[in-house]
């Protein structure tokens, strides 16, 4: 299992690729298994990641057996934190 650090960054980066690829747009998605192939993470991390993501109300995810994710959406919420960082960063 990953460490705290760990999960942390595979958080912060399953955002920044959902942000990124579909251009703050919360009507499309991103499958897990491209989130998973394109940042390198375990599928239980993957996995664990999204429902802390999805818990915090940042994105929402269409899950199959096994708990593994098929498409991760930003929600408003999401989005706005995305943005709000944006800004910060120039």
């Amino acid at each position: 299992m990953a460490t705290l650090q760990e999960r942390k960054h595979y958080r912060d980066a399953i955002m920044k690729a959902l942000y990124e690829t579909t251009e703050g747009n919360r009507f499309l998605g991103v499958t897990g298994a491209k989130l998973r192939d394109d940042l390198q993470i375990p599928e239980q991390d993957l996995a664990a990641a999204c429902a802390y993501l999805v818990g915090e109300g940042l994105v929402t995810v269409d899950w199959a057996q096994g708990n593994t994710p098929v498409m991760v959406t930003l929600t408003h919420q999401g989005i706005r934190l995305m943005e709000a960082e944006e800004e910060e960063q120039g």
